[in-house]
C-alpha cells in the first residue's frame, strides 16, 4: 500500500526527519510554517485538499502528521495567545478539514500535558494537569483534535532531539567546548527521543490507520525506553564526545529557574504503543549512540 502524507511543521526537526523517510511507496510532503501556517484556515483547507487530490491521483491513501508546534516553552508564559493560537486552533482547523475530507490525522503532543508528580511512568488516560502555558495549549490541542469527529490519534512524546534545528544535545555539545563545567538539574526525569526514531515510528503508525488498522486506542505514548535526568543525559552526552562526565555537576531546579514550570517527572509508558502492535523504540542510550555515530 502506497501512502502520501502531509506533514504540517515539515522545517522542524521531527519534520525533517520524516521528510527523510520518503520512498518509492511513502510521499512526504513536509511544507514548513511560511508555506503552511495551521493558524490560516484557508490555507490549511486548501493543504488538506490537495493532499486528497494528490493521492486520489497516485492511488495512495491520504494521512495528515501534525508535526506543527509552538516550542518555546518559556516564552509560551508571556506569549500564551500565540501558543494557543498554533497548538490548539491549528490543529482544531486541521482536524476539521481532515473530517471534511475522510483523511485520518495523526497529531503529536508532549509530556507537558502531565503535572509531573508521578512516581511511575504515565499512562494515556492518566489525569491531565499541565503546570506550564506550553503544556496548557497542547493540551487543548489534543482536546480538539479528539473531539473533531476526524479519525484521529494523538502521539504523546518527550524530550526531542534532532539533526537539525536547536535542542538540548546540540546545546551540550556546544557548551562542553566552551565551558571547563556544566551545572545541569538532576531532579526532572523524562525520556529522551530522536526525532528519528519517533518519525520511524509515526509512518508505521501512518500505515495503519491508511490500511483501516488504527489502534482503538486514541492516544498513544511514543518515546526511546527509560528515563534519564537532565544531568545524567548530558553526562552521557559528554561521553559521547570523549569528554570527562564529571564536568557535568548536578543542580537543583531551585538552583536554576526559569519562567515555565517543568514537569519533576514526566516518564511516559511505553505500553500503549506495545499494545497497538506498534515497534517499540529502542532504548535512549541506544538512539543517543546512533546520533552521534
Amino acid at each position: 500500500m502506497r501512502l502520501t502524507v502531509l506533514v504540517p511543521g515539515g522545517s522542524g526537526q521531527l519534520g525533517r526527519d520524516l521528510a527523510a523517510l520518503a520512498s518509492p511507496s511513502v510521499d512526504v510532503v513536509a511544507p514548513g510554517s511560511a508555506e503552511l501556517d495551521v493558524t490560516m484556515t484557508g490555507q490549511v483547507l486548501a493543504a488538506v485538499g490537495a493532499l486528497a487530490e494528490r493521492a486520489r491521483e497516485a492511488g495512495s491513501k491520504p494521512v495528515v502528521v501534525n508535526a506543527a508546534a509552538y516550542t518555546a516553552v518559556d516564552k509560551a508564559e508571556t506569549d500564551e495567545e500565540r501558543a494557543f493560537a498554533v497548538n490548539a486552533d491549528g490543529p482544531r482547523v486541521l482536524a476539521a478539514a481532515c473530517a471534511s475530507r475522510r483523511v485520518p490525522l495523526i497529531h503529536v503532543s508532549t509530556d507537558y500535558v502531565f503535572p509531573g508528580d508521578a512516581s511511575s511512568p504515565y499512562e494515556p488516560g492518566d489525569e491531565l494537569g499541565p503546570k506550564s502555558a506550553y503544556g496548557r495549549t497542547k493540551a487543548a490541542g489534543e482536546a480538539a483534535v479528539l473531539g473533531s469527529g476526524a479519525a484521529s490519534w494523538v502521539v504523546r512524546t518527550a524530550w526531542l532531539y534532532g539533526r537539525s534545528g536547536s535542542n538540548f544535545v546540540k546545546t551540550m555539545v556546544s557548551l562542553e567546548s566552551s565551558r571547563p563545567t556544566l551545572s545541569v538539574v538532576d531532579d526532572q526525569v523524562g525520556g529522551p527521543t530522536w526525532t528519528a526514531d519517533l518519525a520511524a515510528g509515526l509512518l508505521e503508525l501512518a500505515a495503519r490507520v491508511a490500511a483501516g488498522e488504527g489502534p482503538a486506542q486514541r492516544v498513544l505514548h511514543c518515546t526511546n525506553a527509560g528515563a534519564v535526568s537532565w544531568c545524567g543525559f548530558t553526562r552521557a552526552i559528554f561521553e559521547h564526545l570523549g569528554a570527562d562526565p564529571e564536568r557535568v555537576q548536578p543542580c537543583t531546579t531551585a538552583e536554576f529557574p526559569r519562567p515555565a514550570a517543568r514537569p519533576a517527572y514526566s516518564v511516559l509508558s511505553p505500553v500503549s504503543w506495545r499494545e497497538a502492535g506498534l515497534t517499540p523504540l529502542r532504548s535512549w542510550e541506544e538512539a543517543l549512540a546512533a546520533y552521534f555515530a
